[in-house]
């Protein structure tokens, strides 16, 4: 080896070892920042075919399965990111299948400014009106909304607010043969007033920035839900889960959202993404349409 070839090699080696100290000297806030960036590029501009599952659960032979014949249901998912930094979310989720259920959608603002409470209007065909569910932020003690009858509910699915939490990293472990930090989130007070959960452990992909695995605990210290995800790809640059499963540990029943098709950089109108979608059923079945059009 020249010296020329050894000053090449040498500088990589210090380059590689740099990247890892970096790595290993994230805060835990620092590492959730990234993780959240990354499910934003997920969400932005998207529209997505999911299938939601439902059923209650047992062990046979060391694998998780359905005790029953699970509930399916077909959605489609349109969302958007927004605000001057791009970090605040607007998505709207229609189910498509079964036929009782068709029309009945969803529509959820989420912001990343702690200063604003995140938003969830919730449409049910069978009564034709649309029912506002509260953020969390009142002294009543009402549960999080479930999402479409699943064990996912609406504060499972928000992000942001970030700064609500003490987060610290517990550990470095492995999970599902992955290299993972493990990850503490206890909310503050203020957070704790809105929350079920008195603490999650979160086990974060180092290489990929997506959770494995989140462990969710009452205020009895007892794990009450767990999620997994699975099916880990690489979609238009960004890593994501084509699987999250919710298990609730309490009612042992879980529910699986499979993304079917993902589909990122479609255009979508502002208009779409309000109310009107979930009540005009003209105007939602032709902005659909337009969206279908896409990618199909």
């Amino acid at each position: 080896m020249n010296l020329r070839s050894l000053f090449i090699v040498t500088a990589v080696f210090i380059s590689l070892l740099g990247n890892l100290a970096s790595a290993q000297e994230m805060t835990g806030l620092e590492i959730m920042e990234l993780v959240e960036e990354n499910q934003r590029a997920t969400s932005d501009s998207a529209f997505n075919r999911m299938q939601l599952s439902t059923c209650r659960f047992g062990i046979k032979e060391s694998r998780i399965t359905c005790a029953e014949r699970p509930r399916i249901k077909s959605l489609e998912s349109v969302g958007k990111n927004f605000g001057d930094d791009g970090k605040d979310t607007k998505s709207v989720t229609i189910v498509l299948e079964p036929a009782a259920e068709r029309g009945v959608g969803m529509l959820s603002y989420a912001y990343d400014d702690t200063q604003r409470d995140n938003e969830t209007w919730l449409y049910l065909s069978a009564l034709g009106r649309v029912k506002r569910i509260a953020s969390g932020n009142s002294d009543d003690d009402s549960e999080p909304a479930s999402v479409f009858g699943s064990e996912f509910t609406t504060e499972d699915t928000d992000t942001g607010k970030l700064e609500e939490y003490e987060i610290r990293v517990l550990e470095e472990t492995t999970e599902g043969g992955r290299e993972v930090w493990k990850i503490e989130l206890i909310p503050n007070a203020e957070r704790a007033r809105k929350s079920r959960y008195s603490k999650t452990i979160n086990y974060v992909d180092k290489e990929r920035f997506i959770v494995l695995r989140v462990e969710m605990f009452d205020q009895y210290d007892n794990e009450i839900k767990r999620l997994l995800a699975s099916r880990v790809e690489l979609v238009n640059g960004t890593w994501m889960a084509r699987s999250l499963t919710m298990m609730n540990l309490v009612s042992n029943r879980l529910s699986n959202m499979a993304f079917l098709e993902i589909h990122t950089d479609i255009a979508v109108e502002d208009e779409f993404l309000t109310t009107r979608t979930l009540t005009d059923v003209a105007f939602r079945e032709t902005e659909l349409e337009k969206l279908r059009q896409q990618v199909d």
